[in-house]
């Protein structure tokens, strides 16, 4: 079958979309009004872009409805420029689903998940203390796309728990952290517990050694 973008509705679109580009790592944001109120929400279609400086990219569609309305994450960061990345673990999975809950503004996603918070290094805005590994953000820039923004975040402190860092490189134990991802919009998660696959890269020499 071939889907022709500008024939197809917004929501078949998000359907097909979000089912290929798969599995994606999930971004539980901590972000904070002026006020000092928490807000946590997880998003899926994040990633890092590029490492010098260390950017990451987080795509914040606005609310449902009529009009250009921002969600809580969005707008907490345009006021005040800074959010926390923490990362999903296999632990976090079922509390990153309640945060994902669209409650009311008065009720707070990390009390109903049961998530508790800890100071950030660099950043006014909070951690989740039960999140393994964290990276702390000030926002780079916001560009609005549509009824879509997409919030570039750059990257001024890591928390890393020791037991996941090999100090050799340092290097993230990836095989141990069990980092979670998103396969769909239909509750589709996959885990990475003894799931790696090594396929090494092939060095130039070795290729044409081999081709003989």
């Amino acid at each position: 079958m071939v889907f022709e973008v500008e024939k197809a509705s917004t929501r078949e679109v998000y359907n097909l979309l979000i089912g290929l580009v798969a599995p994606r790592p999930i971004a539980l944001v901590t972000s904070m009004d002026e006020e000092g109120r928490l807000n946590a929400a997880p998003f899926s279609s994040y990633n890092y872009v590029c490492t010098d400086p260390p950017i990451v990219a987080m795509g914040v569609m606005d609310r449902p409805g009529g009009g250009f309305v921002p969600k809580d994450t969005a707008r907490n960061i345009r006021r005040t420029g800074e959010f926390v990345v923490n990362v999903v673990t296999e632990d976090l999975l079922q509390q990153m689903n309640i945060c994902a809950t669209d409650f009311p503004p008065e009720v707070s996603e990390l009390e109903m998940a049961g998530l508790e918070t800890a100071p950030s290094s660099l950043v006014k805005v909070p951690r989740i203390r039960q999140a393994h590994a964290a990276l702390e953000c000030r926002e780079h820039m916001t560009i609005e796309i549509g009824r879509s923004r997409v919030v570039l975040g750059q990257v001024v402190a890591m928390y890393v728990e020791d037991e996941f860092v090999d100090p050799a490189g340092p290097y993230i134990k990836a095989r141990d952290l069990h980092a979670v991802g998103r396969m769909n919009g239909l509750g589709g998660y996959v885990r990475t517990r003894d799931a790696f696959v090594e396929v090494p890269r092939i060095p130039y020499a070795e290729w044409v050694k081999g081709k003989r």
